[in-house]
């Protein structure tokens, strides 16, 4: 398991651990029965403290999205763990299991295609308290709606009334509403303009202040994380290949492929775009990855020990984890 207790991170309580979780989906060819599996998930191992916001960053693929549905326990791994409040989600059955999904909500992707669009907003933001069976829920949906900008008239209108901003201002209302202690947000503003974007981004940062949220964000986009996040998590085909504090990463990225993502930011300056950093080719199929360090086949850097060893996550500075063999011969 990763070693994120040190230092600074030691003076924070540990709400999530994932221990060396992988999750596989099988393939099947009509006909011609087992074809393999798709390691979307491929041995990753964080800790998430209490009140801190990490993000997951990396291209599409490379199975963010799937490590926050296991999280969620809207799948499950194939191997490994995730500890919350040190205990094993798996075990958790009955009422145990339904504090758990009190405790830890989602907001997704897309504010149109996750709102009912038969319920108006107090509604869809009133149902989760139904169904676990909270009091006075009309006071509270109110509330919880003014609290995200969504005032008392508005609150009788259907999600096709409003605008993708307000769509998802209800959706993010709809996740606090049973005072959960994990949010974890998958791409919360990637379908939204990017001045509505600033807003909603504006309004998560205020409410995490507010009632001490844990936000754990998935995204691609590193203008957001940059913004929201502690700490960055960068994965690349299924695994973590570096996780440091959010200033290490962007000031002194470690991994090539980190460097690759930063170089891909515009630039308002021509000449001081990153040119030396480039990834040929598409990422690798998930279902027939390469030996060794998943990214070696595109890396500019590699070895022959790339080619063959699997690299390890290695601390090459404090609270600065690393996956790459050319860190590990360096040590």
């Amino acid at each position: 398991m990763l070693g994120m207790h040190l230092s600074t991170i030691m003076q924070k309580e540990r709400l999530l651990s994932v221990e060396n979780l992988s999750t596989w989906f099988e393939l099947r060819r009509w006909g011609f029965g087992h074809a393999g599996y798709v390691r979307a998930v491929d041995g990753v191992s964080f800790d998430l403290m209490r009140g801190e916001a990490v993000a997951v960053v990396g291209e599409s693929g490379c199975g963010k999205s799937t490590l926050s549905r296991l999280i969620a326990r809207l799948d499950s791994p194939t191997t490994g763990k995730i500890m919350f409040k040190g205990q094993d989600i798996a075990s958790l059955h009955g009422h145990e299991f339904q504090t758990y999904r009190k405790s830890v909500q989602l907001i997704f992707q897309d504010p149109y295609a996750s709102l009912n669009p038969r319920m108006t907003a107090a509604d869809i933001v009133g149902e989760p308290l139904i169904i676990h069976g909270e009091e006075d829920s009309g006071m509270k949906v109110q509330e919880i709606l003014e609290v995200v900008g969504i005032n008392a008239d508005q609150a009788k209108r259907y999600p096709h009334e409003f605008s993708g901003g307000q769509r998802q201002r209800i959706g993010i209302a709809r996740a606090l509403a049973l005072n959960p202690e994990l949010v974890i947000a998958d791409e919360p503003v990637s379908a939204l303009d990017v001045s509505i974007q600033a807003q909603v981004l504006n309004l998560m940062k205020d409410l995490q202040e507010r009632y001490s949220l844990t936000y754990l964000f998935i995204t691609h986009d590193l203008s957001v994380v940059s913004y929201m996040s502690e700490r960055i998590a960068v994965m690349y085909l299924g695994r973590i290949v570096e996780i440091a504090d959010r200033d290490m990463i962007f000031d002194a990225p470690a991994h090539p492929y980190t460097r690759i993502l930063l170089a891909a930011l515009p630039t308002m300056d021509p000449a001081g775009s990153k040119k030396e950093m480039r990834s040929p080719g598409e990422p690798p199929n998930p279902v027939n990855p390469p030996s060794g360090c998943y990214f070696h086949p595109r890396c500019s850097l590699k070895t022959k020990d790339c080619e063959e060893n699997n690299p390890a996550l290695l601390e090459v500075k404090a609270n600065h984890w690393v996956a790459c063999n050319r860190m590990g011969k360096e040590r």
